[in-house]
């Protein structure tokens, strides 16, 4: 039996686990904090627009686990807000422990607190990663799920220093690339202006500070518009996003909230003063990031160069999804990239062809289109994600966007693919 090693436990890490071990594959997952999910911990929300096509592929063709876990912690279903339509938003406290059981359940061995910050390498393969203790983990194919964000001098060169974020580098250290660990060169995203990085893109602070009236409408309704005063209007700072479908103007002129549990709040920032003007919020703090005045944490410092197997060039054995992959936003891309990964890490190890998602499905298309921008100077200025800016707009222009769950999956069935992330892979026979 193979044993694949996936570091990073965030959605891309968790889904990578799970297709290794559907596949058939003994499945070590390494997390360097205390807990799995990353941003899903702050996150909240799936399906909408695009999303809702791709989660129905990826269940279609055997790897949507993940996506049946958030619908059964849904705290609210078809919710529609500025920009999106029909999302579902999952309770980011109880989303944590519901994946965490799932892979145990599947058999998938769970490091906490276990960060890698080395390697031993041979040749063209990754032979072993190693603990900040010490502990060398063996493996025959490795995945990168360690993301784009921080370390805080990141956050300190390209954003508005340490916003104190879930990534939460002051205790549990920095991430570090196994990529990067192994010598590959890697790519920065940028913004439109040039700059490195983009800033992640919501706040959240918690119920109880909020107007009893305000909580009762907004756990009716799932989401709360609130326009703003004119002199609270901040509409530059949109520009330096990297949620790119949540930098239209509405998100500048309007306090949008959502209820995942918490109280989401989607932009990057808003001092703390000038949000505790808004009717209702006037005794509301932050919860993430703690310093949610000044900004968010920076994310796309670390971008692998890889195939649409999503195998790391330059390592045999090495895959990689989620931020990793590209630029890349969103859970739903996360599990998208890390269940290809994970499949693939089998199939590298029983001698199989790789996998390449076609180009009639979205997710296919999404994985192709990315790397194929990212190698022109104007494509890594841009994001993308099946919820909006333009890959939506590319998934509308190509008959890929349908929220009619049999057709998609009559499209998958044409694929000859259907299920094809559940099955287990058999190791090629010597002839």
């Amino acid at each position: 039996m193979a044993r694949i090693v996936v570091v990073g436990g965030g959605w891309a890490g968790c889904a990578a686990a799970l297709a290794a071990r559907q596949a058939g594959a003994e499945v070590v997952l390494l997390e360097r904090s205390d807990s799995l999910l990353g941003t899903g911990l702050v996150g909240g929300i799936m399906r909408n627009n695009g999303r809702h096509t791709a989660a129905e592929e990826m269940i279609a063709l055997g790897g949507g686990d993940l996506f049946q876990v958030c619908d059964r912690t849904a705290r609210h279903r078809n919710l529609d807000f500025p920009g999106h339509r029909h999302a579902t938003l999952y309770d980011v406290a109880w989303i944590e422990g519901n994946v965490r059981r799932h892979l145990l359940d599947a058999g998938i061995e769970i490091w906490l607190l276990a960060r890698v910050n080395g390697l031993e390498r041979s040749a063209d393969r990754i032979a072993q990663v190693v603990l900040e203790n010490g502990t060398a983990i063996d493996g025959d194919v490795f995945v990168d799920a360690t993301g784009s964000f921080g370390p805080q001098s990141f956050c300190a060169e390209f954003g508005n220093g340490c916003a104190m974020c879930i990534m939460r580098c002051p205790t549990f250290g920095p991430r570090v690339s196994v990529a990067g660990l192994a010598g590959i060169a890697e790519k920065r995203g940028r913004r439109g202006g040039g700059s490195i990085g983009a800033m992640s893109g919501s706040c959240e602070f918690s119920k109880d500070t909020m107007d009893p009236t305000l909580v009762q409408a907004l756990e009716h309704r799932g989401v709360l518009v609130i326009p703003l005063d004119e002199e609270l209007v901040d509409e530059d700072k949109l520009k330096g996003k990297a949620c790119q479908q949540y930098a239209s103007v509405d998100y500048a002129r309007n306090v949008v909230l959502l209820d995942t549990g918490r109280v989401k709040l989607m932009t990057s920032h808003m001092p703390l003063d000038q949000l505790r003007r808004v009717p209702g919020l006037a005794n509301v703090r932050y919860d993430d990031p703690y310093a949610g005045t000044i900004g968010n944490s920076m994310r796309y410092a670390a971008l692998s160069p890889r195939d649409d197997a999503m195998r790391v060039q330059g390592v045999a054995n090495l895959f990689c999804g989620g931020e990793k992959a590209g630029l890349l936003v969103g859970h739903t891309e996360a599990i998208v990239t890390g269940s290809l990964a994970g499949h693939n890490a089998v199939r590298h190890a029983a001698g199989r062809e790789l996998l390449q998602l076609p180009e009639s499905l979205a997710v296919g298309d999404a994985i192709a289109h990315v790397r194929r921008r990212m190698q022109t100077e104007a494509g890594m200025c841009e994001k993308y994600t099946f919820s909006g800016a333009g890959y939506f707009r590319r998934m509308q222009e190509r008959g890929l966007y349908s929220t009619d769950d049999d057709a998609i999956r009559a499209r998958v069935a044409a694929t000859g693919l259907a299920g094809v992330l559940a099955r287990p892979v058999e190791e090629r026979k010597a002839a």
